[in-house]
């Protein structure tokens, strides 16, 4: 069984959404039945991969044992490189096997449960979350959450974890409930319908003229969008069943005026989760050591690690690679743009410079789709 694809799926979705109403609606939490329905769950999309599930326990295991081991000492450096690394290595491991055509320590969901574990870790770390609160049932809760397990959208533990603690009143619930509802419907439309019937016109391929080829980008980009939009719409929905508010995904991405907005609405659990666990903080750390001392050199600079480690995240690819590295040029060139070209400044509000630089971000945001999605280098090769 795949999460929100399978008709397998949402047969047994609905079952499980009319639990929780009849839960929800008679004043109970939701927490322990969430635990218990998200383990069904992947137990059914693992059923017949039991070297995936294998993968995962073991996964469990060595991030339980982590964050653990990092609790009893928080500040202790050496304790949390170590609980970092360790949290990171199945990701790492099945990364670069794919290389070689492997799947090593691979699962469904690896990368953004990944996400997960060493958010969590990094919290303790800061002093975020106390070890008191690092109870084995909230941990797996919030890792194993089905609706958000395959590919996100990646919460973050303290807004999940009191969620998942609130006793909902009846009325409040039956709102959550309705919505949930309606953005399982909305999702449903995005996939099944509209990434569907988008998908049936795209066909990459090395020939055709330039024409072709700017069609298929588009195809590509939009097919990207609406699937993807539809499935976050569809585990928005699940979570607000289940009593989880989870965080929006996108926000009208094709509406951005500049790159740095394109980055606020498109995959935004993503862009800021990286935005506060990679980007501020290499940025604290170049600026504490004084390796750059112009604030413009230094942003820059973040912003280029930033979406090159979210490039080799997606994988270790030549066409993952360089959709990172050319966002991570967009953005510091747009970063620069902003802070020190007097025109830009100056012009920044009119209509008319709003209008060329939302036309400039398409044709570049839809370029990086096509290097995303191998097109460029199909062409060039």
């Amino acid at each position: 069984m795949t999460l929100f694809a399978d008709p397998s799926f949402f047969v047994l979705l609905a079952a499980a959404t009319a639990v929780a109403a009849a839960i929800g609606l008679s004043g109970h939490t939701l927490r322990h039945y969430g635990l218990a329905v998200s383990v069904g769950f992947l137990a059914c999309v693992f059923f017949k991969t039991p070297a995936q599930l294998a993968a995962l326990l073991g996964f469990v295991a060595v991030a339980r044992a982590s964050v653990l081991f990092l609790a009893r000492n928080p500040k202790d450096r050496r304790r949390y490189l170590v609980s970092v690394a360790a949290t990171l290595a199945p990701l790492v491991v099945c990364k670069l096997s794919a290389v070689f055509g492997q799947s090593l320590w691979g699962f469904i969901g690896v990368s953004y449960v990944t996400f997960k574990a060493v958010q969590v870790v990094i919290e303790v770390h800061d002093g975020l979350i106390p070890r008191e609160e690092l109870g084995l049932e909230d941990w797996l809760y919030f890792l194993l959450f089905f609706p958000q397990f395959s590919s996100g959208p990646i919460d973050r533990s303290r807004r999940f974890f009191a969620d998942a603690h609130a006793t909902l009143g009846r009325d409040e619930y039956a709102g959550m409930l309705a919505r949930g509802i309606l953005l399982l419907l909305a999702g449903a439309v995005y996939k099944v319908v509209v990434a569907t019937w988008i998908h049936r016109f795209y066909a990459p391929s090395a020939a055709g003229d330039a024409w072709a080829q700017v069609q298929t980008a588009l195809l590509y980009g939009l097919y990207l969008f609406c699937d993807f939009q539809g499935y976050s719409l569809m585990a928005m929905g699940a979570s607000y069943c289940l009593g989880i508010r989870c965080p929006r995904n996108f926000r009208a991405p094709f509406a951005a005026v500049d790159i740095i907005d394109f980055w606020n609405r498109w995959h935004i659990t993503l862009s800021t989760w990286f935005r506060d666990f990679v980007f501020m903080r290499f940025t604290r750390w170049v600026m504490h050591r004084r390796l750059l001392r112009d604030r413009l050199q230094v942003a820059m600079c973040a912003f280029m690690v930033d979406m090159l480690v979210m490039g080799f995240w997606h994988g270790i690819a030549w066409c993952y690679i360089a959709y990172g590295l050319y966002h991570g040029v967009l953005l510091a060139a747009t970063q620069a743009i902003q802070k020190r070209w007097g025109f830009y400044k100056r012009h920044r509000r009119d209509g008319w410079f709003r209008a060329c630089s939302w036309a400039v971000t398409q044709v570049l945001v839809f370029l990086g789709f096509a290097i995303f999605s191998g097109q460029v280098g199909m062409l060039l090769g």
